[in-house]
């Protein structure tokens, strides 16, 4: 181990293995520090992965990138209590020799991205926990602090990808205790079933995959979505809420995702399948409000710890390598100038951040975490009331459409007045347009 680095990465997770990768293939001397026993060891997530970031990073990550299935359709639902509507998009379009989306199981991807990092030159050192900050006698951050004997490392800056706990921020007193309603807990079971089934139940072909989001009366009147992913041969169905939610609810975790996975609508799909891993783990969900500062004299934040989750579009792995790779060309661009990373001049990392795609959507949707918090009839009365008005309407019997009208509007009026109904529309409607 040299004494000095230009960067020490702290996670391999998406965003810190964006920004050492990026580092590493611009030459510079970068060290990438994972507590995990080895990359994705404390990583748990089978979801998405958006290619358009990954492809800005790695060009040609095809070729090896261990990836499930492309997606092809999207579906949302809301859930009743034995019923759903939603909506659908699929397209061969998406068919591509570039697809837009995989899903993909997070072991296997960093473990793959931990190889790439490798080839283009970074050193990464596992099972080693970064207990501290050093800073010099100005306050700037010069190094780290490991549990390793004689574990003090010096580099001219240290980005922080530790996840959504933070927990190297908070104990150097730049981020503040996580806040109960800013994030939430989601469980899932990854489940395997022969590919067979998976291509006959879900209309699919070869390596083509469908994602299913879905809200409703499934959370249990709890500000939360779940989810079902189809892999190569596994499916991936998760749920979760808000911890402020969970903390006064009377169902735990694991009783909503076996509630979910019994559910009249998901249980047939899923059917045949046995679980082979279970899991959780914490996302951000404040939105634009909940961002902590961003960078100071010789550390910047990113991905999951700086809370980069849209949750209005359940976008956040491209968010965290988006952000890593900008904070990686940050540094970068101040070395090959030979400026110092004071705070001054990392500030260049939050104008690239406000220039993207990750500030204005998370600035667009900021009114969002606290509309649904506040409005839980959305993930109770209102499902109801909807799949209520559908099943009347789509009922065929004697009664004329005139009278099915006015039931259906004097179901919405016993879940909650009209006024009160458009009232809420009016306030989604503004806090997503």
């Amino acid at each position: 181990m040299v004494e000095k680095f230009d960067a020490i990465v702290i996670g391999a997770g998406p965003s810190g293995n964006a920004a050492t990768y990026t580092l590493a293939a611009a030459g510079m001397n970068v060290l990438q520090l994972e507590r995990g026993e080895y990359p994705g060891a404390k990583n748990v997530q089978g979801g998405i992965m958006y290619a358009a970031e990954l492809e800005k990073i790695i060009p040609d990550f095809r070729d090896d990138c261990p990836t499930e299935r492309h997606i092809i359709e999207q579906r949302i639902w809301l859930l009743g209590d034995d019923n759903y509507i939603g909506t659908n998009y699929r397209s061969e379009g998406f068919n591509s020799e570039t697809p837009n989306r995989y899903t993909i199981i997070r072991a296997n991807i960093d473990k793959w991205f931990s190889e790439r990092i490798k080839k283009a030159g970074g050193l990464q050192i596992c099972e080693t926990t970064v207990t501290d900050l050093i800073r010099d006698a100005s306050g700037k951050v010069i190094g780290v602090k490991t549990d390793r004997v004689n574990g003090e490392i010096h580099a001219d800056v240290v980005i922080m990808a530790d996840g959504v706990n933070a927990l190297l921020a908070k104990r150097s007193g730049y981020q503040e205790e996580l806040e109960p309603q800013n994030v939430a807990l989601a469980v899932k079971e990854i489940m395997f079933i022969d590919p067979e089934v998976i291509e006959q139940r879900f209309g699919l072909k070869g390596e083509e995959g469908v994602v299913i989001e879905i809200m409703g009366k499934v959370t249990k009147g709890m500000v939360g979505t779940a989810f079902l992913y189809t892999n190569k041969e596994s499916l991936t169905i998760g749920i979760g809420c808000l911890i402020s939610d969970f903390k006064h609810g009377n169902c735990p975790p694991y009783k909503m995702l076996e509630d979910l996975k019994n559910h009249p609508v998901i249980k047939p799909l899923i059917e045949g399948a046995e679980t082979k891993e279970y899991a959780a783990h914490m996302i951000p969900e404040g939105g634009y409000k909940a961002v902590p500062q961003l960078y100071g004299d010789g550390w910047m934040v990113v991905g999951d710890a700086a809370h980069f989750n849209n949750a209005a579009h359940r976008e956040g792995s491209n968010l965290a390598m988006a952000s890593g790779r900008m904070a990686a060309e940050t540094v970068i661009e101040m070395k090959r100038a030979g400026k110092a990373m004071s705070a001054s001049n990392l500030a260049t990392y939050k104008k690239k951040l406000d220039d993207s795609f990750i500030m204005k959507d998370l600035k667009k949707y900021r009114e969002l975490p606290g509309i649904m918090h506040e409005n839980k009839q959305f993930f109770g009365a209102y499902p109801d009331a909807i799949t209520a008005a559908a099943h009347n309407w789509f009922t065929v019997d004697s009664v004329d459409k005139r009278t099915k009208e006015k039931e259906i509007m004097k179901s919405f009026v016993k879940k909650r007045s009209v006024l009160g109904l458009v009232g809420d529309a009016i306030k989604l409607v503004r806090a997503v347009r």
